[in-house]
């Protein structure tokens, strides 16, 4: 008897939390994009324009990476650009999502990891309606194989880990030190200029690269471009060490956020 109502109380937390979650994700969709015309399709039309500005500044400088094609290189700039994309806002919505909630926090007892997890779970909701349907179309005319769309999800789940662990660290950060965002903003601009993005990753000098690995956002776009544009089979290798990249972050940063979060009430 003392199991099962154990179970059931574990039950009803846990659908309460995704009742939470739900109802959390839907109002930040709503008025992210309220009055707005297309709506959740910015997150893919900003990349596709960002895509033709770097085809158009960078394409022949860097074409010969890419089997002398325009086309090849502006795929190959496109997967950079959601990535980054997502890691930036993802990330820079979570940032504030606790200071920003805390009038609603003292008034009802919720659990604080709902609402950096909801602006993460809403940029994936924009990604699976928007830039993945348009990179699964990519990778199957690329490859003809049916295994590299069905694996193309892998380097995307480590993305969401990777988002969901700094998620927690800087949403905890910031309820102890309020200059955090614009500290932020530089380490995004850091990792986007460390992104082989709108470069090939070959010509990083040999001295700079192990730099350049400590970045958990390279080996994500570099496993989606080998799955996207190779028209090779998925590299496993590049996919397990993505998605261990991913698993270590989000430990780190759940455990941080666990760690300080019965502090967070004193501050908000």
């Amino acid at each position: 008897m003392i199991i099962s109502l154990k179970g059931n109380s574990a039950w009803l937390q846990v659908r309460r939390y995704w009742e939470l979650l739900h109802v959390l994700v839907s109002r930040n969709l709503k008025v992210r994009y309220r009055g707005s015309f297309l709506g959740i399709y910015w997150s893919l039309l900003n990349p596709l324009i960002m895509t033709g500005l770097y085809a158009a500044i960078f394409g022949k400088a860097f074409v010969s990476y890419y089997e002398n094609s325009i086309f090849n290189y502006a795929l190959a700039a496109f997967t950079g650009l959601v990535v980054i994309n997502f890691f930036s806002s993802s990330t820079s919505q979570a940032l504030s999502s606790v200071v920003g909630n805390g009038s609603l926090l003292n008034k009802i007892s919720l659990p604080v990891s709902v609402f950096p997890i909801s602006m993460i779970a809403a940029n994936v909701f924009q990604l699976a309606v928007g830039a993945l349907p348009l990179l699964a179309i990519i990778t199957f005319v690329n490859s003809k194989n049916l295994v590299n769309v069905l694996t193309l999800p892998l380097p995307f789940l480590a993305l969401v880990l990777v988002c969901t662990g700094v998620g927690f660290l800087v949403s905890a950060l910031y309820v102890f030190f309020r200059d955090l965002p614009y500290f932020y903003e530089l380490v995004v601009f850091v990792l986007w200029l460390s992104s082989p993005v709108f470069y090939p990753a070959a010509i990083v000098p040999p001295e700079v690269k192990p730099f350049l690995a400590l970045n958990p956002l390279s080996p994500i776009i570099e496993s989606l471009r080998q799955i996207t544009l190779s028209g090779a089979p998925p590299n496993l290798g590049l996919i397990w060490g993505a998605l261990l990249s991913g698993i270590i972050i989000l430990s780190l940063g759940w455990t941080c956020f666990h760690l300080w979060r019965h502090q967070f009430m004193d501050l908000l």
